[in-house]
């Protein structure tokens, strides 16, 4: 069958590419945006990549068009397709029906972090030997893509609350019905498309109540909102971690080892983890704990979590120029950016920190988290914030923070403002969720000349 994917380069949308590959369909696709990791997975898989969504892509004659949810009404060929009659179908959907029917679901879910435990559970279940298929929303290190499928009964997938597409509102988690879901956390956001955080719970329960009997729910017990979702109906065994007697990590060295702890027995010890953070332990642990619902004794789990090597775009370190190291993350919600911060310090010690940050998340251009981000950036020593196409007053949003906080609209200003500032054994922190105009080979040019 021969598959084109509107909105390709999109981490979900480019997965779904890399899975229907591997399924032997011919796939091709396009994006108004292309950038690096997912345009190069592509590429080097052989998939067509077509820039735009010109109507003329109809006359490639694909059996199916997957639309993703990045693909709004007035698309120029999305309306093409509609006027045509042409078969189409969501990303999630495809996945659901195609892929994922008759497998063990492993579901990572979560306002934040979903990321990061997702590979860090596939990790853990190709450590002992179950050579699991996955989606994930970033590139794991140890794998090099963010996609795979294989014969192993075993998906692993970032199940994401994010709507499906133009033509189902629900969150995409809705079509994957996991036997093992991981509930991270739970916060508001994406106010693109929901009214509030109840909004949101409503979502979180629709996917607990596709949960089996004889599956398991694990759940983080530090998270109100969280308790409530499950309070409103629980048909599944929950394990709870961060709380309530449940997974712990406790006793964290400075080599980032540290134990796991279940019910107030510790269980082992994992000697080394290459994450930095509280936050990061607490995604490892709930790992541990779904992967053992798949039959991974924690003691295995453990050996694999002191292999892990990170994941692209989650504190990657892109390069070093003269003694400068520039830094890479994903954050893009105050509470990602404080707990990245949070998490680089601990890495770094008294070094000082430049956090170059880009709101560019449908939620941070509307502005409604605006008034946390002083909060969330103060364990940074300076702040460079990219403030073109925002709908608000960076500057004012951000004058709490005084002269430790400078706004930009032109991009080539910022990077050689914080080129500027930088000296030896500084850390330059790029936080944004799209490509950011390659300003991380910009700052490392800059340093060097």
């Amino acid at each position: 069958m021969h598959i084109h994917i509107l909105g390709i380069c999109g981490t979900f949308m480019g997965g779904i590419a890399l899975i229907a590959r591997a399924a032997g369909h011919r796939v091709t696709g396009c994006d108004a945006n292309v950038y690096p990791p997912m345009s190069t997975q592509l590429e080097q898989q052989g998939i067509e990549l077509v820039a735009g969504y010109d109507a003329a892509q109809v006359a490639l004659q694909p059996d199916l068009f997957v639309v993703g949810n990045a693909i709004s009404r007035g698309n120029p060929l999305l309306e093409a397709i509609l006027e045509r009659g042409l078969a189409y179908v969501s990303g999630p959907q495809w996945l659901a029906q195609n892929i994922l029917q008759g497998r063990w679901v492993l579901g990572v879910a979560g306002t934040h972090g979903k990321t990061t435990t997702t590979s860090l559970l596939t990790w853990i279940l190709d450590e002992a030997g179950l050579s699991p298929s996955f989606l994930v929303g970033g590139v794991p290190q140890g794998f090099g893509v963010s996609a795979r499928l294989t014969e192993s009964p075993f998906f692993v997938i970032e199940a994401d609350e994010y709507d499906t597409a133009f033509c189902d509102k629900r969150s995409k988690f809705i079509h994957y019905q996991p036997r093992t879901a991981i509930l991270n956390n739970l916060e508001f956001d994406h106010a693109d498309i929901f009214g509030d955080l109840a909004a949101i719970e409503t979502q979180f329960h629709h996917l607990v109540r596709t949960l089996p009997g004889n599956g398991l729910i694990v759940a983080n017990a530090a998270e109100a909102a969280l308790e409530r979702v499950l309070a409103r109906g629980c048909w599944t065994p929950v394990e709870w971690f961060e709380g309530k007697g449940g997974w712990r990590a406790v006793d964290a060295d400075e080599r980032g080892g540290f134990s796991v702890e279940r019910a107030g027995r510790v269980l082992g010890r994992v000697e080394r983890f290459a994450l930095a953070g509280a936050h990061n332990r607490a995604n490892a642990v709930a790992a541990l704990a779904a992967a053992r619902h798949a039959g991974v004794p924690v003691e295995v789990g453990m050996s694999a979590l002191a292999s892990f090597e990170g994941v692209k775009r989650r504190l990657e370190v892109r390069g070093v120029q003269r003694g400068v190291t520039v830094i890479d993350d994903f954050a893009h919600h105050p509470t990602a950016i404080r707990v990245t911060i949070e998490g680089l310090r601990q890495r770094v010690g008294r070094a000082r920190i430049l956090a170059v940050l880009e709101p560019r998340s449908n939620t941070m251009k509307l502005g409604t988290m605006k008034s946390q981000l002083p909060d969330s950036l103060a364990d940074a020593d300076a702040v460079y914030c990219y403030a073109a196409n925002l709908g608000w007053d960076a500057a004012e949003a951000l004058a709490p923070m005084g002269a430790k906080a400078r706004c930009f609209t032109d991009l080539h200003e910022l990077v050689g403002a914080a080129c500027a500032d930088a000296r030896a054994g500084d850390q330059i922190l790029v936080m944004s969720n799209g490509g950011f105009g390659g300003v991380h080979e910009k700052l490392l040019a800059t340093l060097a000349g």
